[in-house]
């Protein structure tokens, strides 16, 4: 749409004639998505002429080998204007990505055509994050190059659309065989992409997996988020610390994205909210007179299913100033401020997470995340008012799912909507509203729910807080009728949460009030919350409101496209060459009657083998070219892993103190006259390797990361005790080095303090490539344990319904710290890592000496190192043993497919049904 010329600053989406000079013009309408009875509308308005000819030249699919070399060559030569000359590997990478884009864009059209004319209702997921790795070998493995019958829905010509003879099945085959006649290799193709910088960790991992498996699945559904300029930030490791910088991922633009610049929506801030003297009642409908306004321009990413044809859309946002160049400004030689409505805008969506230690970092949060809602909230709207439907059947073709507590504003947002903008009653708009979101938690620490203060959120967005205070208002009465007695429940349970010296705004509190439904993400986790933060909504909602739904990951990114040999082994074994095994996981049960198997032993850890090179390869490559890992003896080395996002609560610290003991240990033997092949025996060879980011401004995750690569310096350099072990810190981890890590694990780490890992998917990509796992019972490592078997994974540490009586302890009485512990400990007050600032590491062995260890290291250290003692002795002695639990491990993770996930929220939240041909 065309930006409004009008400088009124009111939220857009009038439904009817501007009367009053604060209103704007209506939204363009444009014909996109038609209706059934549009299309023939339409059609009679197109001359037969013109039709004729649309259909004789209307784009095709690339079906075979000869076709795609066709639209390949094209794209190098018109797109890219470049020719056979001077096409290097990322021109390639370009027109590859484009000419498979094509396809998908074709079946995107007919999806998005098929779910319009069909009225289903949909699934819209609203997530900060999507962290979707490289979009090319997903599509390669995921798109389906054949039309397979189907009937064209746009009603062109009404004929089915036969496959050709010998059109090829295999996308990816069939591209890297073109590709290696035109002189290139697809995996130097594909190293070419940059990851989309649109996420950091879990949450958008498990994001980009929903939307996977929604689009596998059939289920009419799309993914909204923002388009970050520049990520969350890339990291680098200098001198042993994490320093960040920008993430350009997008300099040399992004194939994958179809910028749609008719689809533009204005979104306020700041400003106040307007009455007529008649009724000045926050219930009524009132205008809310911004301040600030910027456009939220729609960027559009496909989002292939596995072995179908149906093409999912995930829509993010970038923000624009409504006006980019004040020439006035120019013209008076004031050239700094003449873009600042452009810089100012443009802030909104350059960074993830922007830092919130300050007033500012505050703001810019709070403005993101209302930028992001509000833009998706009116094209969610703009797409159900076509279909002419009243507004009380709005829930039963629309729902909401709210990833964590980021898009809670979004329900504000859909409430002033209705009722500002649509003039539907207060009730009946609440009504709605209750009926269309549902949200999904993902933490039960109290430090991680996020609040906002009261006065910067009323600064900022005047007119929700009035909006919330009045969903408030309404809560506590319902809440006091049925307990009329009890005075502390109502403050424990409002949303405003006062005392401090400022109210906050509860947004865990406002999620739970505005949805239907509430989900955490593993078992324990679920139960964890109705008895913790929710344990008074639970006792007003009752807990039918509250359910499970357990994490997954898609095992096309994560088996298939991250591990090939490991698939390959597995599709022969099962006598499976189409794949279909990872639409049907729980068929991978079939491999335990061969994990005694001798010959089929053999195949599997040749396969590990070769990953673990594979991962040697890349540490060489990223320690300039200096090799840290011993290949000579890769096949005796446990290759022990720990990459996941740096927090506390996950403990690294506890990691790196047991390697240091391990390395004191092994000193100390040598120091007693213990030879280099007694010291292996006791400490078999091991690599310890650790990956992930901190946020910015986390000073003790940023203090553990340089203390891991301090003690790496020291380990990795000392010749005593040679290669037996080493500490490496991967940088900048990300989709793509996950693909080549994962893979190449003997063993990984999830030991989060009992009850503080809501989930955790990062085991289930482990396990699912056979990688064991030592972990706490915290999380889904609870359901691995089940599904695969107690024998088969290494579980240590407190329970977490010992963990507030472990806390009292520390707090009120002298607790001791483990012999090993202390030494370890003492080891680094000493300043041996850190020679030039003995006292750098001080404030890590405070927060156990002094603080009170909150996350418990000291009182699962014992049992940590007696467990790798465990894995050690497995290993090294018992390499049968090991391999045997290795190929349990995948084959009963079947359970931890993400399509599992998408049909239980399908059938117990959304209430959508698969939309097939």
């Amino acid at each position: 749409m065309v930006p409004p010329t009008n400088s009124s600053t009111t939220n857009d989406m009038i439904t009817e004639e501007p009367t009053s000079p604060h209103q704007i013009p209506r939204l363009t309408r444009r014909l996109t998505g038609f209706l059934p009875q549009e299309i023939k509308a339409i059609d009679a308005t197109i001359p037969l002429k013109s039709r004729s000819l649309w259909q004789k030249h209307q784009v095709k699919k690339f079906e075979n080998a000869d076709q795609f070399e066709g639209r390949f060559i094209d794209h190098v030569e018109t797109t890219l204007a470049r020719s056979l000359y001077n096409c290097d590997d990322l021109a390639a990478y370009e027109a590859t990505s484009m000419a498979v884009r094509d396809n998908l864009t074709i079946d995107w059209n007919k999806t998005q055509q098929k779910f319009t004319t069909r009225d289903p209702k949909r699934i819209y997921y609203l997530s900060l994050e999507f962290l979707m790795g490289r979009a090319l070998d997903n599509a390669l493995i995921n798109m389906d190059i054949s039309d397979k019958n189907e009937t064209d829905v746009n009603g062109a010509s009404g004929k089915p659309t036969k496959k050709k003879e010998g059109a090829a099945t295999n996308t990816k085959e069939m591209v890297a065989e073109s590709l290696d006649e035109l002189g290139f290799r697809l995996e130097d193709v594909i190293e070419q992409e940059p990851d989309a910088a649109l996420g950091n960790g879990g949450l958008g991992r498990l994001a980009a997996c929903f939307i996977d498996s929604m689009a596998t699945e059939n289920i009419p559904a799309w993914g909204y988020g923002l388009r970050y300029e520049y990520g969350i930030f890339a990291q680098k490791i200098i001198d042993g610390y994490q320093v960040e910088t920008p993430d350009y991922w997008l300099n040399l633009g992004n194939a994958w994205e179809i910028e749609r610049n008719e689809v533009q929506f204005p979104v306020t801030f700041y400003g106040y909210v307007d009455r007529s003297e008649k009724n000045t009642s926050t219930l009524a409908p009132s205008q809310w007179i911004g301040g600030e306004r910027v456009l939220a321009c729609a960027y559009d990413f496909p989002v292939p299913g596995y072995k179908t044809s149906n093409v999912n859309n995930l829509r993010l946002w970038k923000a624009k100033p409504t006006t980019e160049f004040d020439f006035a400004k120019f013209n008076s030689g004031d050239y700094q401020n003449s873009v600042e409505a452009q810089q100012r805008a443009e802030s909104i969506t350059a960074c993830l997470y922007p830092n919130d230690n300050f007033e500012q970092g505050k703001e810019l949060r709070l403005k993101q995340q209302y930028f992001w809602c509000s833009a998706s909230l009116h094209d969610i709207i703009r797409r159900y008012k076509k279909t002419k439907r009243p507004w009380r059947e709005f829930p039963d073709q629309v729902a909401i799912q709210l990833n964590d507590t980021h898009p809670t504003l979004a329900v504000v947002e859909l409430q002033r909507i209705l009722v500002d903008l649509e003039k539907l009653d207060w009730h009946d708009a609440w009504d709605i509203v209750t009926k269309t979101f549902a949200y999904t938690n993902h933490t039960v620490m109290q430090e991680a729910l996020e609040k906002w203060p009261v006065g910067l959120f009323g600064h900022l967005l005047p007119r929700h807080l009035e909006i919330i205070y009045d969903i408030n208002w309404f809560f506590l009465q319902d809440v006091a009728k049925k307990f009329p007695k009890d005075v502390d429940l109502l403050s424990r349970i409002s949303i405003i949460e006062e005392g401090g010296q400022e109210r906050q705004i509860r947004m865990a509190f406002l999620a739970v009030v505005g949805s239907h439904k509430v989900n955490g993400v593993a078992e324990l986790h679920s139960e964890l919350i109705k008895t913790t933060i929710f344990g008074d909504f639970v006792k007003f909602f009752g807990p039918s409101k509250f359910t499970n739904v357990t994490n997954g990951i898609t095992p096309r990114r994560w088996l298939k496209s991250a591990n090939p040999a490991l698939d390959k082994l597995i599709s022969e074994t099962l006598q499976d060459p189409e794949g279909n095994y990872l639409l049907d996981m729980p068929a991978l049960t079939k491999l335990s009657a061969l994990a005694d198997d001798k010959e089929f032993q053999k195949k599997w850890y040749k396969v590990k083998k070769d990953n673990k090179i594979r991962l040697a390869d890349l540490i060489k490559k990223l320690n300039g070219g200096v090799d840290i890992i011993d290949r000579e003896h890769i096949d005796d080395t446990l290759f022990d892993m720990q990459v996941k996002r740096i927090h506390e609560y996950k403990r690294q610290q506890l990691n790196i103190f047991g390697v240091i003991y391990r390395y004191l240990a092994m000193k100390t033997m040598i120091a007693n006259g213990a030879s280099l092949k007694e010291v292996e025996e006791k400490f078999p060879r091991k690599v310890s390797f650790f990956g992930g980011k901190s946020a910015p401004g986390y000073y003790m995750a940023k203090l553990i990361i340089k203390l891991i690569n301090s003690v790496g310096d020291v380990i990795n350099n000392d010749v005593e005790i040679g290669n037996l072990l080493k500490v490496v810190f991967i940088p900048e981890y990300n989709v793509s080095k996950a693909e080549i890590i994962i893979p190449a694990s003997d063993l990984s780490e999830h030991i989060s303090t009992a009850g503080t890992e809501a989930s955790g998917t990062s085991n289930m990509k482990f396990a699912m490539n056979g990688g064991l796992i030592i972990g706490t019972v915290d999380g889904a490592n609870v359901e691995i344990t089940r599904e695969i078997g107690e024998d088969n994974i290494f579980l240590f540490g407190n329970l977490s319904e010992n963990v507030e009586e472990l806390r009292y302890n520390h707090q009120y009485q002298e607790t001791p710290i483990p012999e090993d512990l202390d030494k370890v400990l003492k080891h680094i007050e000493e300043g041996n890592f850190s020679p030039e600032n003995p006292n750098e590491f001080q404030p890590i062995v405070d927060t156990i000496k002094a603080h009170g260890d909150y996350y418990l290291c000291s009182d699962d250290f014992d049992s940590y190192i007696a467990t790798q003692e465990l894995v050690d002795q497995v290993f090294h002695t018992q390499r049968d043993e090991w391999t045997k639990k290795s190929i349990l491990s995948v084959a009963n993770c079947g359970f931890f497919s993400s399509d599992r996930c998408i049909q239980e929220y399908s059938e117990t939240i959304w209430n959508v049904e698969p939309v097939k041909k």
